[in-house]
């Protein structure tokens, strides 16, 4: 958290993990979400908050606004009891964020993570391309792993966030899935990393 016990500078994960405002010093930590009306940037814009504060903070806030837009159908024709049907499931919703968040650059960089939500699908968008073992061809395979913040990784793990490192991408597929919606979609370069989430 701190340079070392006798320089008490914090460094970058003490600034993200317990800091009271680390975008005073790291712009880009913080997470802008979008609900657009329609299915192109240049359409209209019904929600927007930047999101900002420590880590754990910007998490549990950026889940309470997904939650709100993840709305709840109720189909009482179709069955002789009511089913609940949610247009994305929250859990992979959940792990791609975590992921966007955990993985990113956070060092030259001013852009935050982006989550635009439109009529017909989800964009997050992770600044930093593909790190270390991880390539644009091999993306999203399974067992192929690498972690450019490891300790960011542990205060996601110690708050509860992430049980094992290496299992978003499996899991968020998985339950993508199980709710009928279409595979996860990965585009990735230097920069970037965007995981598109389609509707059911």
């Amino acid at each position: 958290m701190i340079v070392a016990p006798d320089d008490p500078t914090p460094v970058l994960l003490g600034l993200l993990a317990i800091g009271k405002s680390p975008q005073d010093f790291v712009s880009g930590a913080y997470i802008q979400f979008l609900r657009i009306d329609g299915t192109e940037l240049s359409d209209p814009v019904i929600d927007e908050e930047s999101i900002s504060g420590a880590i754990v903070e910007m998490l549990r806030r950026t889940e309470e606004k997904l939650k709100a837009h993840n709305r709840v159908a109720i189909d009482i024709t179709s069955a002789p009891t009511h089913i609940e049907e949610m247009p994305y499931p929250p859990t992979a919703i959940q792990q791609i964020l975590y992921n966007a968040v955990l993985h990113r650059t956070y060092e030259g960089t001013n852009a935050p993570v982006r989550i635009y939500w439109f009529n017909n699908r989800i964009e997050i968008n992770s600044p930093g391309g593909p790190y270390g073992n991880v390539t644009s061809e091999n993306f999203g395979e399974p067992g192929i792993t690498d972690y450019r913040n490891p300790n960011i990784g542990d205060v996601l793990k110690t708050f509860g966030f992430i049980q094992a490192f290496g299992r978003g991408i499996a899991t968020a597929r998985k339950e993508m899935e199980k709710n009928g919606n279409p595979p996860l979609e990965f585009e990735t370069n230097q920069s970037v990393v965007v995981c598109t989430l389609r509707k059911k």
